[in-house]
Order: structure tokens, then C-alpha cells, then sequence
């Protein structure tokens, strides 16, 4: 049987978030060794335990070909873990950061995770407005530039301490973007988030779902944290 034909973007990488539950046993040295394979294919896969009752824990891949993030997904489901949420999404530059040097475009379209030191994870969608008094995409360009200029700002005091991802999926999934954020600590990921809501961008014209909380671990931390019926 032959192999499909690659699927990437035309520039970037694919993003995908499974949010998983741990209802029975799970294999861990397949789990182990799907994501060794898919490391082996040139796919980054960050691991973290979720707090709460949303989902057990997060497996989040990047990679350039889509069928190899779906062939991931795959094994891990056939080693025990049930996915309960799921975000696709692709790395993006946003349209709003002309004059950007080259080596942060390069950072957004192909980021390095998960980042040194960072171990406090955050992942929510997002989407601009499109109310009938405020309405994002009514406005002119000029001003949702300012906007997101003055938001990237507050952002900025956070350089060090936050890593922000913020992946595009307008037309991909249910909402237009998904950001996950990496901090040194928890109150770090807090303190962000609500530094920038009140930036004009987020206060008028920002909607947001559902967070997911964590902390970034390996594969054995991770499973040994959620996963009390485990296969030893």
C-alpha cells in the first residue's frame, strides 16, 4: 500500500492538541514508543498533566505533514488514552506584524517546545468579536493594527517569564486561534492572562473558551500522575 501524499501548509507547521482521559489501562511503553517514533518523523510533542476534571492530560504535536499527526493520534488511542477535546490549528506570523524581523517570523512559523524551565501550561481558543456594537472585523485595518500593536506591548513584560504560541485555526476548528502559554510558574500563566485583558483588543472584542491548566512533564511523569490503573 502506498503512502498518501504529504499534506503541510504552505508554510508553518500543523498543530494538534488531544485532551485525554485515562478510563482504564494504558500501555505506556506504547505510548513511549509512539512518541519516540513520531520525534523519530521530525514531530515536537509536549506532554502535560491536566488539573481538574476537564481531561487528564494533554499531548500537543507539531509537525509539518497532517498525516502523520492523524497516524500519532492513532497509536495513542490504541494504547488506552480516550481523547475528550481536540484542537487543530497551524503555526501563523499574524497579519499584523509587517516590518517583523526574519528570526521572529521564523520563531512563530517553526517554535522550539517546549521551551527550557517553563513547566506551568495553559492552553484556551479565542475569537474576535462580531457583536452588533463591537464587531472586530467592521473596524478599519489601520486600527485593529493599533490594537494588536498596544496588545503585543503588554505581552512584552512578560518576555522570560511567559512563552505565548499562538496558532491559527479560523476555518479549522470551532474558534479562530489557539493560544498555549508556557510559564516558570503557575501565577505567571494567571498574571498574564489578566494583564492582557485589558488591553482594548481583548476587553471589546476578545471571546474566549474553555482553559486547560498543567504542568509539562515526560511521558512516565505525566502517566504515573493520571493515570492510577496504569499498565506497569
Amino acid at each position: 500500500m502506498t503512502s498518501p501524499q504529504p499534506l503541510r501548509p504552505s508554510r508553518g507547521l500543523n498543530v494538534l492538541h488531544l485532551f485525554c482521559h485515562v478510563t482504564g489501562p494504558v500501555d505506556v511503553s506504547e505510548v513511549n514508543d509512539a512518541v519516540d517514533d513520531a520525534r523519530s518523523r521530525g514531530l515536537q510533542v509536549v506532554t502535560a498533566a491536566i488539573m481538574g476534571a476537564k481531561a487528564d492530560l494533554c499531548v500537543m504535536t507539531l509537525g509539518e505533514d497532517l498525516w502523520d499527526l492523524r497516524r500519532f493520534q492513532t497509536r495513542l488511542q490504541g494504547a488506552g488514552l480516550v481523547v475528550a477535546e481536540s484542537y487543530v490549528s497551524v503555526t501563523e506570523v499574524s497579519e499584523y506584524a509587517g516590518g517583523m524581523p526574519e528570526k521572529m517570523i521564523h520563531d512563530r512559523l517553526f517554535p522550539v517546545l517546549p521551551p527550557e524551565g517553563m513547566t506551568a501550561f495553559c492552553f484556551y481558543p479565542m475569537s474576535k468579536r462580531r457583536g452588533e456594537e463591537n464587531n472586530w472585523y467592521a473596524l478599519p485595518y489601520e486600527r485593529r493594527e493599533r490594537l494588536m500593536r498596544e496588545h503585543g506591548l503588554s505581552g512584552k513584560n512578560f518576555r522570560g517569564r511567559v512563552l505565548q504560541v499562538v496558532t491559527g485555526s479560523t476555518g479549522l476548528d470551532d474558534w479562530e486561534w489557539g493560544v498555549t502559554l508556557f510559564a516558570v510558574h503557575v501565577d505567571d500563566l494567571k498574571e498574564c492572562v489578566y494583564t492582557m485583558r485589558y488591553d482594548e483588543a481583548s476587553t471589546l472584542y476578545g471571546e474566549f473558551g474553555a482553559f486547560y491548566t498543567g504542568l509539562v512533564g515526560t511521558v512516565d511523569d505525566v502517566l504515573m500522575a493520571t493515570s492510577p490503573a496504569r499498565d506497569r
